[in-house]
């Protein structure tokens, strides 16, 4: 995974400061007002990130709760993994089992709840999972015969 740089964080920062600003319903003034008492700054692009982790925490003093809640990844458009789906369908068909039984197991491996919010890697690995289950079902077929 790659780092961020100082300039995302600092960005990030900014988004999650004007997201307290609306959830503590301060109204323009008030919000410049904390700016200029933190910082010194009327405005967030002219403050450094320590400058912003300040204010951040000074919003989380006022009463801001940051939400956990993710809307998720992207769906990666289907041609970016069409081969990567094609085998997971043809694995689907060879161990007979249903697209929902993918969507669980991207559940189970990745807190997805579909296949295709997966991204290009964490789709390899959910192929790979199930060519080993269906390489054990052919073991296990070949023991039974």
């Amino acid at each position: 995974m790659a780092r961020m740089t100082y300039e995302q964080r600092r960005q990030g920062l900014i988004a999650k400061i004007h997201v307290a600003q609306t959830q503590l319903a301060l109204d323009d003034d008030s919000y410049r007002a904390i700016l200029q008492r933190i910082t010194g700054q009327n405005s967030c692009k002219n403050c450094d990130l320590l400058q912003l982790q300040r204010v951040m925490a000074e919003m989380q003093r006022l009463g801001f709760k940051p939400t956990t809640q993710s809307i998720g990844r992207k769906p990666l458009h289907f041609t970016d993994v069409s081969d990567l789906m094609a085998k997971l369908s043809v694995l689907l068909r060879q161990t007979e089992k249903s697209w929902a039984y993918a969507d669980g197991m991207a559940r189970q491996m990745f807190q997805k709840d579909k296949v295709n919010q997966l991204d290009a890697r964490q789709l390899h690995k959910l192929v790979a999972a199930l060519n080993i289950h269906h390489l054990k079902q052919q073991a296990n077929a070949a023991k039974q015969a």
